[in-house]
């Protein structure tokens, strides 16, 4: 695809990598119905809409396909995994090639499953609630140095300060 028809959205080899991992359309039992989309069409189509950050509505008829024709096969495609697996298989490639660089790296909490079962009851000892004010509320602590040069306002005071 990278030197086809969507080679200004779709970078070169993208396509080869995503195109095994989709799953084959389903086949209407009855039969019938309209010409399936081609595939390589329906990616370039949804990669333009992650890239650009534009809604599925604004998707430009160059396509050729209606914004629910996207946005519904991204859907299946999610559903399915593509974009996981296509994220695992581009790493896969560039550390094959020494590309990867993992001495940086970080995880984002949207990667990481939270389990059903879990007990929310239980709190890691820095997560919990803490009964000392932050230093930007600390105009009544008198330890705090970045409140040490300041008194205490009428409004902050405590009630048994007369």
């Amino acid at each position: 695809m990278g030197r086809g028809t969507w080679s200004w959205i779709v970078p070169d080899g993208l396509w080869e990598i995503a195109e095994p991992l989709i799953p084959p359309s389903r086949v209407r039992p009855q039969g019938g119905g309209t010409q399936d989309t081609p595939d390589e069409t329906l990616f370039a189509a949804i990669i333009y809409v992650l890239v650009s950050g534009c809604t599925w509505r604004a998707l430009p008829p160059c396509f050729g396909i209606s914004k629910s024709t996207a946005h519904r096969r991204f859907l299946i495609w999610s559903r399915a995994g593509v974009w996981g697996r296509l994220h695992e298989e581009i790493l896969h490639r560039l550390d094959d090639v020494g590309l990867l660089d993992l001495s940086r790296a970080v995880l984002d909490s949207a990667h990481v499953r939270a389990k059903k079962a879990a007990n929310s009851q239980v709190r890691a000892p820095w997560t919990g609630v803490s009964r000392v004010p932050r230093c930007t509320s600390c105009r009544t602590r008198t330890d705090c140095p970045s409140s040490a040069s300041r008194q205490p306002t009428p409004t902050t005071a405590s009630p048994s300060s007369p």
